[in-house]
């Protein structure tokens, strides 16, 4: 057997705020949060694993997708993110294609309907259609 055997892998990314962070994800977004004895976040994923989330004082948000939502109705998650305060219009490139909401409908080729949206650290996460 090979020396690196990965058993329970996850992910993690950083915030600027470690309180804000638990109220979106597990307020706004309704994930299960729980915290570590040094104070970091773990998001549970509704089908299992976690994502680490620790606070950085000098975080920079990522400026690429760190979490997708995959959803049945595109429109319709964001309707509810919407009426939860969460901005979905995150890009204003005409050329980008994305509507009013912030969706960006995908055709062939073109990959799924997808929005997307920042956390309170300015990290970029999206819902896109479940295909």
């Amino acid at each position: 057997m090979s020396a690196f055997t990965a058993t329970r892998p996850f992910s993690g990314f950083s915030v600027d705020d470690i309180d804000a962070a638990r109220t979106f994800y597990a307020e706004t977004l309704g994930l299960e949060v729980s915290t570590n004895e040094m104070g970091f976040l773990a998001v549970h994923l509704p089908q299992g694993g976690s994502i680490l989330v620790y606070s950085k004082p000098n975080h920079e948000p990522a400026g690429f997708t760190i979490l997708n939502f995959p959803v049945e109705d595109v429109e319709a998650a964001v309707d509810d993110l919407n009426a939860r305060g969460v901005v979905t219009k995150i890009y204003v490139d005409p050329d980008f294609g994305t509507d009013a909401k912030g969706i960006a409908h995908g055709a062939p080729g073109r990959g799924p309907d997808i929005a997307w949206f920042r956390d309170p650290a300015g990290n970029v996460l999206a819902v896109l259609a479940d295909r």
